[in-house]
């Protein structure tokens, strides 16, 4: 929710129970990521004075707060944690020379160092970067700017793109025309990829819906099916056990945060529409630690 001028990070309990701002920062805290361990949180923060974009990390309580990219090149965001948690992947741009790709850094802030440029001629963008449970494959969200959205958005239109973990093997599983959301998760036994398609509305008059693919670009599946663009369904996480997809649904303007199972049934209101508006949404690890981390706005 917008406190002040601001997104912030809370946590909510599946059931809706016990929300809870865990930021106060002076700036946007978005795209929260927890450590496999449950102990921390990683997150972009852009500070309010315009000064660029950093990747945080924070204890899961919100206190701690530690920029773990203090340099004057701009802007770093989008972090996730390998599986053992040991490091962090992240996407660096550089506006003065259009330079985008993603990195890879110790969680101290350490050892950074490049994974993937696909675009280096800086025709395009590549973003939410994730690992594989296993830990030998990169997904990201890619761009080359071929593909731009109506208007008055006009957002370029993404697809889903897989590498090797050093940037190798460079897949494409989702065109550019399935126009996806930053957000995408792997499945905790590796087996599919969560996604968001037609996210800013490239097929103007269809709604924004959620789907999975295999690894090998394979089995797409969507899991919701809203039609006519006044209802529209965007993908968070899976739960750790993979039984669970949290996402936001928008209807009419007013905002919900939702469960359903994996293969989509079962739908369950964890909050109620409303103006407060989740985004970005990552489901805590550990058993017995249900609170999902969501910046809101």
């Amino acid at each position: 929710a917008v406190t002040g001028d601001h997104s912030q990070l809370f946590s909510v309990r599946q059931n809706g129970h016990d929300l809870r701002q865990i930021t106060a920062l002076d700036g946007d805290a978005l795209v929260a990521d927890w450590s496999p361990d449950g102990r921390r949180i990683a997150f972009e923060f852009d500070p309010a004075d315009g000064s660029g974009a950093s990747v945080d990390i924070m204890n899961a309580d919100g206190s701690g707060v530690t920029n773990l990219t203090p340099t004057v090149a701009c802007c770093s965001g989008e972090p996730s944690f390998t599986p053992d948690g040991r490091r962090i992947v992240f996407e660096r741009f550089d506006p003065a020379t259009g330079d985008d790709a993603i990195w890879s850094m110790r969680t101290d802030g350490s050892d950074v160092g490049r994974v993937i440029d696909p675009w280096p001629d800086g025709a395009g963008f590549a973003t939410d970067p994730n690992v594989s449970p296993d830990g030998g494959t990169l997904s990201f969200v890619g761009f080359d700017g071929s593909l731009v959205g109506p208007a008055p958005a006009s957002e370029p239109a993404r697809g889903l793109f897989t590498s090797s973990i050093d940037g190798g093997d460079l897949d494409q599983l989702l065109p550019f025309s399935a126009d996806l959301a930053i957000k995408q998760d792997w499945a905790p036994d590796g087996r599919r990829i969560l996604a968001g398609v037609n996210a800013n509305f490239l097929h103007v008059g269809d709604s924004a819906n959620i789907a999975t693919i295999r690894p090998d670009g394979s089995g797409f599946r969507l899991l919701t099916d809203y039609q006519g663009g006044q209802v529209n369904a965007f993908a968070g996480s899976y739960s750790p056990d993979g039984q669970w997809i949290v996402f936001r649904l928008e209807d009419h303007g007013r905002y919900a945060l939702y469960r359903m199972r994996a293969d989509g049934s079962d739908l369950h209101t964890i909050l109620g529409l409303s103006d407060f508006r989740p985004r970005n949404i990552d489901w805590g690890p550990r058993a017995g630690h249900d609170h999902t981390p969501l910046r809101a706005r």
